[in-house]
């Protein structure tokens, strides 16, 4: 056990000082990285929100809307496959969560019950990804020739579990565009969406960015009546009024001449005659085609920018627009184009998203929790050092050596993975310095059992290493084991928090308390050569 090859002895040495590479970028300022060389580790722990502070949103995603949204779906799907099969029905209407219709010929019935309940998918499990055999829809009929579509709660709990799932992959991809630090985005229930973004300190803005739908839309604007007009009257059936960004009201056709979900890339920028910021974007494939051939027939007209149902703006085609690129202006600001060409480039959310509770947490208390922690490692560490240097002597100083590597390894393991630290992550490497150090306790005090039966002092050493071993695994396995489960199952930011900074110092605590404490008195024994054991 205290042999140790050259091969052994440098791979230990590397690994620590590779540690050390990626522990050192967390005591530098910011401007002494930035004049580190670029092939240098500068990646640094992330403090968590109660540290820095910074924004707290609690999001709940707008269930009556879900559900309109999925009802009016199903409509328009129901009249797709009539008018494919072309079967005659009148009275479509929708209610709640329904669909109804009445067939002008009842003997047209088992034929479109038939059709319909193709529009019907399997409900997935949740948890194991298979279909829980139940459908989202049903179909059903009357002897008067009425057919009825109707959701199933199993179909619409599934939808609004897939709208959170999406929405928090849409609000990450929003939030990192901002620039700041790692956010922690999670799941609250089944419908609310928990957003936490340390460094943040304008609540203001994240609520506007992740408010919005953002969906965009380009439409014709109907020109066959002003939008005065429309509003004393009546509007064209198939057209809409919708306010302008200015105020102003547009009336503007229904159908979705391009969607936004044919954007590729949204970039701000400023118009080269008048120096104003505007957004540039570009379709794919698929949206260049439809905006080219929207824009030849259409020549002369105005088309409407239609972003949550808002119209941002409403410029003329001049000229046929071939490229897939265009650009969108309206008396923005640099930020709100900064903001928008963000929103378009995330996607939009799959439903509205409701402001359930905000908060700003400030810099002075993170400072504070800041400073409390490192008090406790000091007087931890402080009464570590007093008692393994009073007990075990030299061998105590062997162990304290091994836990500073302990902390500087678990603390560059974090930089690496991009762990975000919180107070509870500081209670986990305050609670580790005393556990980093219980392995070379056992170790230790086997080393005394075999002096006291006999053995001489190498002897002792060699077998103190060899009985402490297992014991020291099975404490570490079952640790870790209950480390892995708390993460899985806390739920909570600092509880995974505290869960990933107690895993990471497991791991560190297995290298250092046993291997690199062994390397060092394997060299003493080499050098020594000791009568006596110096415990």
């Amino acid at each position: 056990m205290l042999h140790f090859s050259r091969l052994k002895t440098t791979a230990i040495l590397v690994t620590i000082a590779i540690g050390m590479l990626f522990a050192v970028p967390n005591v530098l300022s910011p401007g002494m990285l930035d004049h580190l060389p670029s092939w240098l580790a500068s990646s640094r722990v992330t403090l968590g929100l109660d540290l820095q502070g910074g924004s707290h949103i609690l999001l709940e995603v707008d269930g009556p809307a879900l559900r309109k949204e999925r009802t009016e779906q199903l409509r328009d799907e129901v009249r797709r496959v009539l008018r494919d099969q072309k079967i005659g029905y009148s009275n479509l209407a929708l209610r709640d969560t329904s669909v109804t219709l009445r067939l002008r010929d009842p003997n047209d019935t088992q034929k479109a019950v038939i059709e319909l309940r193709k529009l019907a998918a399997p409900v997935t499990n949740a948890l194991f990804g298979n279909s829980s055999g139940e459908m989202d829809l049903t179909v059903s009929s009357g002897s008067d020739g009425t057919v009825t579509l109707q959701l199933t709660d199993a179909g619409l709990t599934a939808k609004m579990r897939s709208a959170v799932d999406q929405s928090i992959e849409i609000i990450r991809r929003r939030i990192d565009q901002l620039g700041t630090v790692e956010p922690n985005i999670q799941r609250q229930g089944l419908d609310r969406i928990l957003v936490q973004v340390p460094g943040l300190q304008d609540p203001q803005r994240l609520k506007n960015l992740l408010g919005q739908t953002a969906k965009l839309s380009f439409r014709m604007v109907d020109q066959s009546m002003s939008p005065q007009q429309a509003l004393e009257g009546r509007a064209p059936p198939e057209s809409e009024v919708l306010k302008g960004q200015d105020g102003q009201p547009y009336l503007v056709e229904k159908q979705v001449r391009v969607s936004g979900e044919d954007l590729v890339d949204a970039q701000p920028g400023f118009d080269q005659n008048s120096r104003e910021p505007i957004v540039s974007f570009r379709f794919n494939n698929n949206g260049a085609k439809r905006f080219a051939a929207v824009s030849q027939e259409s020549v002369g007209r105005p088309f409407a920018i239609v972003l949550d149902n808002q119209v941002i703006s409403a410029p003329v085609i001049r000229e046929p627009i071939l490229g897939g690129a265009g650009q969108i202006s309206g008396a923005f600001t640099v930020q709100q184009a900064n903001d928008l060409a963000i929103l378009l480039r995330a996607g939009a959310l799959p439903a509205p998203l409701k402001v359930v509770e905000e908060r700003t947490v400030g810099p002075s208390l993170g400072a504070d929790s800041i400073q409390a922690g490192k008090t406790a490692a000091y007087v931890a560490g402080g009464l570590v050092t007093v008692f393994m240097l009073a007990v075990y002597g030299l061998f105590g100083l062997f162990a304290l050596i091994a836990l500073a590597v302990h902390i500087i390894l678990m603390f560059s393991l974090q930089s690496v993975l991009g762990a975000t630290l919180t107070l509870p992550g500081i209670a986990g490497v305050v609670l580790t310095i005393g556990m980093a150090v219980d392995s070379n306790v056992v170790i230790f005090e086997r080393m005394r059992d075999e002096a006291r039966e006999g053995r001489s002092a190498i002897s002792a050493i060699d077998k103190g290493f060899v009985n402490a071993l297992g014991t020291i695994l099975d404490a570490n396995i079952t640790s870790l084991a209950t480390a892995v489960i708390l993460f899985l199952m806390g739920g909570s930011g600092p509880v995974r928090g505290f869960a990933v900074t107690y895993i990471l110092g497991l791991l560190t605590t297995m290298f250092t308390a046993y291997t690199l404490t062994r390397l060092m008195i394997a060299y003493w024994v080499k050098w020594r050569r000791p009568a006596k054991l110096p415990i």
